[in-house]
């Protein structure tokens, strides 16, 4: 985080490992495996709270209570947010590796958004005198302009910034008309979808997360 891809060095890592270089690549065959790896173990975190927070609470399925959780999630995560902001410093050629762009598309916070919002529309939890696609474009928007806007904001601003947010997906998404068997149902469903694309992310692993 302090120095970028670039000024982190395979020797260096088997260093602080307490190993040799070719210890290491016997489990990565190249820096930039080892980046990935790392970057995905980010998206899978961030991805197994979501999951665990909304296993604890089926009402967060709720676009004003997501999204903030969501923002807040994509923060406290570095990596997720490097590789979704193309940050070439830290990320260095993984800005450009197509297992990147296989990353973004299955846990990216944008991502998330996209595939849950077909869940909310079933769910009656967002409007649908619209396409999917356009909402869901507008929604990108919103989401991205959030994190561009607080990036590097004091902790009171981002809490201020959130609840305008919160205001702002249900003025784009409409009133949430769900009743307790819908909130239930859609939790549900969004809980699935994670573990669906937590399982493609983890197929990019170099090195398999012990059971």
């Amino acid at each position: 985080m302090a120095r970028g891809s670039k000024g982190v060095t395979i020797a260096e890592v088997a260093r602080k490992g307490h190993t040799g270089k070719g210890t290491v690549y016997l489990y990565w065959k190249t820096k930039e495996d080892l980046l990935l790896d790392l970057v995905c173990r980010d998206f899978l975190d961030l991805a197994g709270e979501l999951a665990e927070l909304l296993a604890g609470d089926h009402e967060l399925i709720r676009p004003s209570r997501l999204c903030p959780a969501l923002l807040d999630l994509a923060r406290a995560h570095p990596y997720v947010d490097a590789l979704r902001s193309n940050d070439a410093e830290l990320l260095g050629v993984l800005t450009t590796d197509v297992r990147s762009a296989t990353l973004l598309d299955a846990l990216g916070p944008d991502a998330l958004v996209r595939r849950i919002l077909p869940i909310w529309r079933t769910n009656l939890l967002a409007r649908t005198d619209w396409t999917v696609a356009d909402q869901t474009q507008a929604v990108n928007f919103l989401f991205s302009g959030v994190m561009t806007s607080t990036a590097g904001a004091s902790p009171e601003a981002v809490r201020d910034s959130n609840r305008v947010a919160a205001g702002a997906f249900t003025a784009l998404l409409g009133p949430e008309e769900a009743g307790p068997k819908d909130v239930r149902a859609a939790a549900e469903a969004a809980l699935a979808a994670l573990a669906e694309q937590r399982a493609a992310v983890t197929n990019l692993l170099s090195q398999p997360i012990p059971a």
